[in-house]
């Protein structure tokens, strides 16, 4: 073996340790990991994930998250995409600053909305919605989302828009069945962005949902007791969570490079 694989090969490794130790953890129980340090499960259990399939406070937080998730990606790719069109192939009084504007949001930490969203929600009766939690997200993903879709609405040439008016396409129509798919990689590349802060996104999640649609990852804190926490049921749920991210992850790998760049690569 080359001395130059050695490296990626252990920094492979190391990233992938502690998601193996999530996961052999989740098929321990917890005195069995607080008992001591063991590679593998000496007394191997799906008892924790029996838990969170049939109690249904725990399976309704992945339902919960999974839909406000699902429902912000929608929306925030449904109204960024005609937004970064229009920075793309248009030009306008203050267009650039506007354009740098909207990036900055996303740099605002979510402790500073928390408040006003929940004052907000409240007296619109959205408080404990899938739709409230989806909305306060889309104040970050859509400058992201219009950010990245720019750069790839940027390399597309805009001879192809004039070709389609000369051949009588209006601009609903070449839009939804010409540019869109000419993009599809970006598109999917904002899903992604979209779909990851979304769903690893604790605080206003928490803090808008109450029961009909708490998340996921505050259901996690159950799971601490006066007798410390169950440890095996929690890495069980940390271990689930990892699962819809990874399949995102997947269908998009090849497109993740050019997303970090804006489309520019």
């Amino acid at each position: 073996m080359k001395k130059r694989s050695i490296v990626p090969i252990i920094y492979i490794l190391f990233l992938l340790l502690p998601i193996y130790w999530l996961v052999a953890m989740s098929f321990k129980t917890t005195n069995e990991i607080l008992g001591g340090f063991s590679l593998f499960p000496q007394t191997f259990t799906l008892e924790n994930y029996k838990v969170i399939f049939t109690d249904p406070t725990w399976y309704w937080g992945y339902i919960n998250s999974i839909s406000y998730v699902t429902l912000n990606t929608v929306i925030s790719i449904t109204v960024a995409l005609p937004a970064a069109y229009a920075f793309s192939r248009y030009r306008f009084l203050g267009d650039k600053q506007l354009f740098f504007w909207l990036l900055t949001n996303r740099m605002a930490p979510a402790a500073v909305f928390a408040l006003p969203f929940f004052q907000l929600y409240s007296a619109f009766e959205m408080f404990d919605t899938y739709l409230a939690v989806a909305l306060a997200h889309c104040l970050f993903n859509i400058p992201l989302s219009v950010w990245i879709l720019e750069g790839f609405m940027g390399g597309v040439p805009k001879e192809l828009d004039e070709t389609a008016y000369v051949d009588g396409y209006s601009f609903p129509r070449f839009f939804a069945t010409i540019f869109i798919p000419s993009i599809k990689a970006g598109v999917g590349v904002a899903a992604f962005f979209c779909f990851m802060f979304s769903w690893v996104e604790l605080l206003l999640a928490k803090t808008l949902t109450a029961v009909a649609a708490k998340p996921i990852a505050a259901i996690m804190t159950k799971t601490a007791s006066s007798a410390g926490y169950e440890l095996g049921l929690l890495a069980a749920a940390g271990t689930l969570t990892i699962i819809p991210g990874a399949i995102v992850i997947y269908f998009v790998r090849n497109y993740i490079a050019k997303g970090f760049a804006m489309g520019r690569v």
